[in-house]
């Protein structure tokens, strides 16, 4: 009997090995041909679930937006969240400090500063900074009804100058300038004095 093929399993199987191949040598070396073989795969099977590179790409920034989808969910779970705590978890959970987190953001700001010369590169409808953006902005809101955050705060300005914060700390830290520690600490330091009331 023919063993049967998860093509989603085999999906994600090649996308994974795109975003190793992005974290370690970058993007440019993401040839449907490395992709193969960092797979373990055949190039013709990463053609068929992948007609292009563009497609290719598209798919698995895709996957990497996913990947951090679930490092702020699994950061979210258990007792429901205070506004301050729920927005230091999901954004703490964006920074990279360990190796997982350190692959899934490089491969990610590979992809997204791709797309900043090659925006037919991006995915339709890819809305996850956005997404997250409207969701701290409205943990901020609540915040404020609690008495928690000031009521001159505007909650969008606020969200926007948080988030550009998590990235800019995303970037530290892959530099080297900081570790995942320090990021966080000033993450802390930042939302200590949002939340000041």
């Amino acid at each position: 009997m023919p063993k049967r093929v998860d093509h989603e399993e085999r999906r994600h199987q090649i996308a994974e090995a795109v975003v190793r191949i992005a974290a370690s040598r970058g993007l440019r070396a993401a040839s449907m041909r490395e992709v193969a073989a960092e797979a373990g795969v055949s190039l013709r099977l990463v053609q068929y679930y992948f007609h292009t590179k563009e497609e290719l790409l598209r798919d698995v920034l895709k996957h990497l937006g996913t990947l951090l989808a679930q490092r702020v969910g699994r950061a979210l779970e258990g007792e429901p969240a205070t506004p301050r705590a729920f927005m230091y978890r999901a954004l703490a959970a964006l920074i990279p400090t360990d190796d997982e987190s350190r692959r899934i953001v490089l491969a990610y700001q590979e992809h997204y500063l791709l797309t900043l010369t090659e925006p037919h590169l991006a995915p339709e409808g890819l809305t996850y900074a956005n997404a997250l953006l409207d969701v701290v902005a409205d943990q901020i809101r609540q915040a404020q009804e609690a008495g928690q955050v000031a009521r001159s705060e505007d909650p969008h300005t606020a969200a926007g100058i948080v988030m550009a914060l998590v990235s800019g700390l995303q970037s530290s830290v892959l530099a080297g300038q900081h570790d995942g520690e320090a990021a966080v600490a000033l993450l802390t330091a930042h939302l200590d004095r949002l939340f000041a009331g």
